[in-house]
């Protein structure tokens, strides 16, 4: 079921640049680690571009970052109109920072981590759609291929949730503006925006994710994003 609202006039989007990247060991935020010689964020918002209807776009970087004429951002071009704000000292104060910074306009809001710096643009349009359809909240998500367990503080097994009904869910997150400002004015501390969303009892719309929307998280990661964008036709 959705929630009856009238069409969405823009899209804002806010891109999640805050984290420390620590587990990369790379000496820099996240977000500015080269990729193929490349800052993550310069990948990420290749695809951000991209987005139709795009009428703001806000980038949240860490604090000492929050002027782009610092060294580390080298290599990111920013596009024309697009605001750089300092995040917080958690992800929810970091977007809600990004969303305040946002064009008043834009009714139609995504949340994109920079460390799903691969994400498609066909990901991106597959929510704008969802949002526009008319769900006050939709995400991404690829099935879960592992068995999952839920374990006690103990570590013993409470139980095995049916992974057929389980979704690892990624970024971009959309939503209606509105609905979206309620939730951070009603709460924090969650680690995704549509949990925020759905503790407003609002129902949440999973579409199809895409595999190369993973989170660069460790040294691992950042290896499989290098053979990625090294691989034959890549895009």
């Amino acid at each position: 079921m959705t929630d009856a609202h009238a069409a969405p006039r823009g899209v804002g989007v806010v891109v999640v640049a805050a984290g420390s990247g620590s587990r990369l060991g790379a000496g820099v935020p996240k977000a500015f680690v080269p990729l193929a010689g490349r800052p993550l964020l310069a990948w990420a918002l290749e695809a951000v571009v991209r987005v139709e209807g795009l009428g703001s776009l806000v980038v949240v970087a860490p604090p000492a970052l929050s002027d782009p004429e610092a060294a580390a951002w080298a290599g990111v071009a920013l596009p024309r109109g697009a605001r750089v704000v300092a995040g917080g000292a958690e992800r929810s104060a970091s977007v809600a920072a990004g969303l305040a910074a946002l064009d008043p306009t834009c009714d139609l809001i995504l949340v994109h981590d920079a460390a799903r710096c691969l994400t498609p643009v066909a990901v991106f349009d597959r929510v704008v759609e969802a949002v526009r359809a008319g769900h006050v909240g939709v995400v991404p998500g690829v099935p879960v291929v592992d068995t999952v367990k839920a374990v006690d503080d103990r570590g013993l097994v409470t139980s095995t949730p049916d992974r057929s009904s389980l979704r690892a869910v990624q970024t971009p997150q959309g939503f209606r503006r509105d609905v979206l400002e309620a939730a951070h004015a009603g709460g924090a501390g969650a680690t995704d925006d549509a949990a925020l969303v759905e503790a407003l009892g609002h129902r949440v719309l999973v579409v199809d994710g895409d595999s190369r929307a993973f989170k660069v998280t460790t040294v691992d990661d950042l290896a499989h994003a290098e053979r990625l964008v090294g691989g034959p036709g890549y895009t």
